[in-house]
């Protein structure tokens, strides 16, 4: 009677039995999926708030909003929030189509982070005059835009460095320029300095004022010397077994990803 049965209703599946590695995978999968959501929504709102604090939505600013690099961490944010959703409710649910848009995808990335380290490594001598271009023009624009400001004072800070190469290329500036007619002329910012703060609690805005007139023996006890191209380089010699590892790591799981999902799911 059972075999008549199945034949009346077409759709009835015999339940499929997974293995105890089946269900390893599947919540594998999901955790590392809803880890990735997770850190999607820490960068949207990341942008979201720098765009807040900025008043970017402000009628006399949103005409700019489009160049502002807030909209960048947005558009990721979402970009991998929804993509990493997809793939949390498609292996929990089991559903075909979410999991297969969540394949498309990773295939995508898998190829374009695979594109992005050919390029890196086959222009690696060009690499570093892009970054030194690009750290020039923060230094430019270092009093007029709040992002670069940001992003340059944590370099400089965290990699205890000033400057491109060196103190002295504070001087592109035209409020650090030694013929600039303020107080911040011929000085670099506080994040320079050895020591930003006075007694040890107050920060010091004004601790880089005059170092550009120093010479290097005398300035060595105020502020760094050293650029921030050197410092960069010396991080990623450091770290980059870690920076490795991370990044197999990383491309494995969304190789596994991909593996998983075509070959268990559909």
């Amino acid at each position: 009677m059972w075999p008549v049965l199945l034949h009346s209703f077409p759709y009835v599946q015999p339940h499929h039995r997974y293995s105890l590695i089946d269900y390893f995978l599947k919540y594998f999968l999901f955790l590392c999926n809803l880890v990735f959501t997770v850190l999607g929504l820490v960068v949207l709102g990341l942008g979201m708030w720098g765009l807040i604090s900025k008043e970017s939505f402000a009628q006399e600013k949103i005409g700019s909003i489009g160049t502002d690099p807030m909209l960048i961490l947005v558009t990721l944010g979402f970009v991998l929030t929804l993509l990493c959703l997809s793939g949390c409710v498609g292996a929990l649910r089991e559903n075909c189509s979410l999991l297969k848009l969540f394949s498309a995808a990773v295939l995508v990335l898998i190829t374009a982070q695979v594109l992005v380290a050919i390029m890196a490594y086959s222009l690696g001598d060009q690499v570093g005059g892009y970054l030194r271009s690009g750290m020039l023009a923060a230094m430019v624009r270092y009093q007029d835009d709040l992002d670069l400001r940001f992003i340059t004072d944590e370099i400089q800070s965290n990699l205890q460095c000033c400057g491109a190469d060196n103190y002295r290329d504070w001087e592109i500036n035209i409020y650090y320029n030694c013929s600039a007619p303020g107080v911040l002329a011929c000085g670099v910012p506080a994040t320079c300095c050895v020591d930003p703060l006075e007694n040890g609690t107050v920060w010091n805005s004004q601790c880089g004022v005059g170092a550009q007139q120093l010479d290097e023996f005398t300035a060595q006890s105020v502020i760094f010397l050293g650029g921030c191209l050197g410092g960069i380089s010396r991080w990623i010699e450091q770290h980059e077994g870690l920076i490795g590892t991370v990044g197999i790591v990383v491309l494995g799981v969304q190789i596994l990803t991909v593996i998983k999902h075509n070959f268990q799911f559909f």
